[in-house]
């Protein structure tokens, strides 16, 4: 029977939430508290029952590690959030049987060691990763073992939007308004963590580099006409040395974007998410609801997700490679 495997979802096991809770903002603490099915397991399991033959891959909820904790606790804040994931899949194996890892990127002797006991001990399928560490891009030298590692082992890494309200609009302001660094300015996050490891060279310096990028892509797929000669050249001529980063990559750099792997999560947007479709092809995307972030603890996301793959163009082979054909094929599961 096939099985709808859900890659790009989110949870707070209880343990983590307790030590992370006096960390993080009083204000997100109480916005997550109205959102039970996001630590509250049996809430959760009462949404997840409402669909037949659906699995959840879960991983961790925002913030990001190293913007609750330094470089000296988020190692311990990462090992609660995976051993209490590994928790949750030992106690629902029918319905959330894997996890995702998360890293204290800030440390990355932490984060190396953690790759492998994550691995080795708690059987994670791959690492997401938010799109900036301390507000860096994560082509800097400094995260480029880590990166190394998670292809070294096999895995594969879940590239998750991150852009605090703090992060302003505009320059001559000190704070978003109107919830556009969540709205707009996450999906822009996305793309430019994405133009980096292209631009960088992570492709060509890292073998079996793989990543899922959140919501198909966010503006990748609706920027590929920018993806040209004239983007080359125009770096050339900013540079300041007459170089341009197509210089010392092996390929175009429109085609390494069709590397990346994408998601279904687009929260209900049939001609987003048919773009999507033909920009990464079926072969590249997965079925991700973003489940628990709805009014109703998911149950929105989740069925107006499987609507909208339901009317994709696209054939009955093309949706059991997204449902779930791709994830076993990738994952190895």
């Amino acid at each position: 029977m096939s099985m709808k495997i859900d890659v790009f979802n989110h949870v707070f096991p209880e343990e983590f939430f307790t030590a992370a809770e006096v960390l993080m903002p009083k204000a997100a603490v109480e916005r997550w508290k109205a959102m039970p099915e996001l630590y509250d397991m049996d809430a959760r399991m009462r949404v997840i029952d409402r669909f037949d033959d659906y699995q959840q891959i879960i991983s961790i909820s925002q913030p990001p590690f190293d913007l609750i904790a330094g470089p000296d606790d988020s190692p311990g804040l990462a090992r609660v959030a995976n051993d209490g994931m590994a928790r949750i899949c030992r106690e629902y194996p029918d319905r959330m049987p894997w996890l995702i890892a998360s890293l204290p990127m800030n440390n990355t002797e932490a984060a190396l060691a953690e790759i492998d006991r994550v691995i080795d001990d708690l059987g994670a399928v791959g690492f997401q990763i938010h799109s900036s560490v301390d507000n860096k891009a994560l082509d800097q030298p400094e995260f480029r073992d880590i990166f190394a590692k998670i292809a070294q082992r096999g895995k594969t890494v879940w590239l998750h939007p991150t852009r605090p309200a703090s992060h302003a609009d505009y320059l001559s302001e000190d704070q978003s308004l109107y919830e556009i660094f969540w709205g707009i300015g996450w999906a822009y996050e996305t793309s430019a963590a994405m133009v980096r490891m292209v631009c960088s060279g992570m492709f060509d310096e890292i073998p079996n580099f793989r990543v899922i990028a959140h919501h198909w892509g966010a503006y990748i797929p609706h920027a590929e006409g920018r993806f040209t000669p004239l983007w080359e050249r125009r770096n050339a001529t900013m540079s300041g040395t007459g170089k341009s980063f197509a210089d010392t990559l092996k390929r175009p750099m429109a085609e390494y974007f069709k590397d990346f792997y994408g998601d279904t999560a687009m929260f209900g947007a049939q001609a987003q998410s048919q773009a999507g479709l033909d920009y990464f092809g079926a072969d590249h995307s997965f079925f991700a609801t973003d489940c628990p972030y709805d009014l109703e603890g998911g149950k929105n996301l989740i069925s107006s997700t499987i609507d909208v793959i339901e009317n994709l163009r696209c054939d009955a082979a093309d949706r059991q490679l997204i449902y779930e054909d791709n994830t076993r094929k990738l994952l190895g599961l």
